[in-house]
């Protein structure tokens, strides 16, 4: 069991996201990770340890951005390397992190076509990792520059016909935004929501539990 929660705002996300974190504590103790993005690029701070432990007051400053993803991890696969706390990232195609809740049952075989097939390496023992790296090149396959929002719908699809097991999983990419989705069977927890900022501007949430 881990927490996941995602955020587009009109504002820094940085402390939203890190009280999200701090209410999905008792979904993992072991490691916890927030990425956000602004100008081109990713700011990652992750690490073994409680969020109280892993974020200071440095680490916030540079988490900027009002887009953004964060994670506690309870390890079910893999190893309690921080290595693999998440988010994990991958650079191609446009740029990809994720977090991800549960548990790939074909693990072995998915990590064997990336490799053979996809020519993807993966770097820890982690599900996770593999599941980002299956979205990836499922996206990578489209030889878009810029794909629409069909087009990642359809990666998302083909991620459902290799990966199988439980899973929710919350994605970032770059110049693109968030995207959410589980499992075809729902198993593990995710939701929704939206509020109107003071401008009327529309913010969005994705989170393990309606509590974040």
């Amino acid at each position: 069991m881990c927490g996941i929660v995602g955020i587009v705002s009109t504002s820094n996300v940085n402390q939203s996201l890190y009280d999200a974190l701090t209410v999905l504590q008792h979904r993992g103790q072991d490691a916890a990770g927030i990425v956000t993005f602004q100008d081109e690029r990713f700011y990652l701070r992750k690490d073994n340890g409680l969020v109280r432990d892993v974020f200071h007051t440095r680490h916030m400053h540079r988490l900027v951005g009002n887009v953004g993803i964060g994670h506690v991890r309870y390890p079910t696969a893999g190893s309690a390397s921080s290595a693999e706390s998440q988010p994990f990232y991958v650079n191609s195609p446009y740029g990809i992190t994720l977090a991800h809740n549960g548990n790939l049952t074909n693990v072995d075989e998915l990590s064997r076509d990336l490799f053979r097939t996809d020519l993807r390496h993966i770097n820890t023992n982690s599900d996770s990792e593999v599941l980002l790296n299956v979205f990836a090149h499922e996206l990578q396959k489209l030889g878009k520059l810029d794909p629409t929002k069909d087009d990642i719908f359809s990666a998302v699809s083909a991620v459902h016909q290799r990966c199988a097991g439980a899973y929710a999983v919350i994605a970032m990419i770059t110049g693109h935004g968030i995207v959410g989705f589980r499992d075809p069977n729902g198993i593990r927890p995710v939701c929704y929501g939206e509020r109107t900022d003071e401008s009327g501007r529309k913010e969005y949430m994705i989170a393990s539990e309606s509590v974040a």
